[in-house]
């Protein structure tokens, strides 16, 4: 996957060979399974041999919503678990990992080969080109054509309007506009990279919607604690693909980072535009 572009731009993706993963950074775990929705997604080559991993959003029994770069080349198929974790990976995968064998997926009855509630097909946007054209990067994908073998969740996910976003501005204070980011991804990089597959959620802050970054195409927000403004965490490697809300609804999804340690600022793909929507919905409509 292609992970760099002008300064240190980092997609938050992760591999699936990278240690056992967690989650969104000095979140909450979702215990009460308030968002159903939100689903771990593993992507595998021709061969059914683990890639790589992110977070996403189911919106119907057939179409469920990530990024770009999770659904890029050489990703063949996915598959998808709503657990709110943590979900364990199955030993006998880390053994073959660890032997080299050729099918990593050998003997394996859990994640990240087995135990899935769905499976289905990639697709990024056909303006995503494998890299951070910043702005306007086309950072969103989807699976499609789910075949079910486990529970389907009781809700979907929502998308907010085109132009959701388009008003809203940064402001100090109590007046800060506030989203809550959702996702499995790393809770922590360093000193020790902390993963447990489970889903978390955190509070995050507007920075802003237009700088060189931004662009009107991604949406800037905080990604620390404790910054002083409302925040509560922020996202990580794992994250891709998963949902940003503003009051409730899916305005962006999880892209990239400025740094390897998810420290500084976050970005999310907007997905409340008609660019973005007539790809999710225009082919595969949420029936």
């Amino acid at each position: 996957m292609r992970r760099t572009l002008l300064v240190l731009l980092v997609v938050l993706a992760t591999l699936v060979s990278a240690p056992s993963a967690s989650a969104i950074k000095y979140g909450t775990a979702d215990t009460g399974n308030q968002y159903p929705w939100v689903g771990l997604v593993v992507f595998y080559d021709a061969n059914g041999n683990p890639l790589w991993r992110c977070s996403g959003s189911l919106l119907s029994s057939d179409l469920f919503l990530t990024a770009g770069h999770c659904t890029e080349d050489p990703a063949a198929t996915a598959a998808i678990w709503f657990d709110v974790g943590p979900i364990q990976t199955d030993p006998q995968y880390i053994a073959n990992l660890n032997s080299g064998a050729t099918d990593l997926c050998a003997g394996v009855t859990g994640y990240p080969c087995g135990g899935y509630d769905a499976i289905g097909t990639p697709e990024s946007h056909p303006n995503w080109n494998g890299s951070l054209t910043i702005p306007q990067t086309s950072d969103v994908g989807v699976v499609y054509d789910l075949t079910w073998v486990g529970d389907m969740p009781t809700r979907f996910g929502t998308i907010a309007e085109p132009g959701t976003l388009d008003n809203l501005t940064y402001t100090n204070g109590k007046g800060n506009v506030e989203f809550t980011v959702v996702g499995y991804g790393l809770q922590g990089v360093k000193p020790v990279e902390l993963s447990a597959k489970t889903r978390m959620i955190a509070t995050v802050s507007l920075v802003n919607l237009q700088s060189v970054l931004s662009g009107g195409w991604n949406l800037q927000y905080s990604n620390n604690p404790g910054l002083g403004h409302g925040g509560s965490g922020g996202t990580c490697f794992g994250d891709s693909g998963g949902p940003v809300l503003y009051n409730g609804e899916i305005v962006a999804v999880n892209s990239f980072v400025l740094n390897n340690n998810c420290a500084g600022a976050g970005f999310g793909y907007r997905v409340d535009t008609t660019y973005a929507q007539s790809f999710i919905f225009g082919r595969h409509p949420a029936t």
